[in-house]
């Protein structure tokens, strides 16, 4: 870690989105008739889990000057979320997603715009050189220019000592070719970031079921100490290199609302923990309460709660 003064706990690069998510329940798109507005985006979700953690998260975004831009600063100031690294552009409308509402990996399609345009004058040497987490994810990457700078600044972050991170969501119908993905990856796993994967998102990337076991050795043959597999209903697997595995189950939910999200939940629960130096399976723990607690509501995690409370 660097010796400057690390003020910057999570930095979240990457999409911050408007998302409709559907009314009706486990329908696809095509039969969904009504949706509700929510603020989306993999690291724009992390950012506010964290910060209603008590982390200090800075988010590196770009959205429209529009109606949905003014939405998603008045959300993300809300909260407190560093919003200073927050482009607004002119020429580009607010990236929006409309999703299903489903209890399993939901259905979505992407209008995308100015969430892809992210650039290097928007995260400084100054700002990494405060920062203890840089985290991003495969849809961000997904695009140019957001891929060019995340990369370029990925490699600076790891030679003054951040610790990298990404969510490896990886989906077919946001890049132009699988090839392109997987070499953007192998990039980023060069860096050794903590790694989340969903057993979905794997299925899409290699295009075929692996054993748990070639995927862990995947990662690891690219420079990854630790990566995360979560199995859904069946929990979660972590992988440390040269260390073994370490598995455990999710935590019983009577209904679940809407799995939007959980990852992202289950995700700001690891980096809050081990930020704060907790031990692998502290971390999965931690891990495993948010992600219950996520999957009990529609939409980002509930405003009336206390969640620190309920995790430790």
């Amino acid at each position: 870690m660097n010796n400057s003064i690390n003020n910057i706990d999570i930095l979240c690069v990457g999409e911050v989105l408007v998302d409709f998510i559907g009314h009706q329940e486990s329908v696809l798109l095509d039969e969904t008739r009504d949706y509700h507005r929510y603020l989306g985006g993999s690291p724009t979700n992390v950012a506010m889990n964290a910060t209603r953690l008590g982390l200090n998260t800075t988010l590196v975004a770009t959205i429209g000057n529009d109606g949905f831009g003014s939405y998603i600063l008045k959300k993300l100031s809300s909260v407190g979320i560093n919003t200073d690294h927050v482009n607004v552009i002119e020429n580009k409308s607010t990236s929006v997603i409309f999703v299903s509402r489903s209890d399993g990996t939901p259905d979505f399609i992407p209008y995308r715009e100015a969430d892809c345009c992210i650039y290097e004058e928007q995260i400084s040497e100054q700002i990494l050189c405060q920062t203890k987490i840089y985290h991003t994810t495969c849809f961000a990457l997904s695009k140019k220019p957001a891929q060019e700078t995340i990369l370029r600044k990925a490699q600076q972050a790891f030679n003054l000592g951040c610790q990298l991170s990404i969510d490896v969501n990886y989906a077919k119908k946001l890049w132009s070719s699988r090839e392109e993905a997987l070499q953007v990856i192998k990039t980023y796993c060069s860096y050794n970031p903590l790694i989340k994967i969903s057993e979905d998102d794997m299925l899409r990337l290699f295009e075929k079921e692996l054993p748990h076991e070639d995927i862990f050795n995947f990662f690891h043959n690219e420079g990854v100490d630790i990566v995360c597999l979560t199995l859904g209903s069946k929990g979660v697997k972590l992988s440390q290199k040269g260390k073994g595995i370490i598995q455990m189950p999710a935590i019983k939910i009577e209904k679940v609302m809407d799995a939007t999200g959980a990852g992202d939940a289950f995700w700001s629960g690891f980096l809050f923990a081990y930020i704060k130096e907790k031990t692998m399976v502290e971390c999965l723990v931690i891990a495993l309460k948010l992600a219950a607690l996520k999957l009990q509501n529609v939409g980002r995690l509930p405003d009336n709660i206390n969640i620190l409370s309920q995790l430790l």
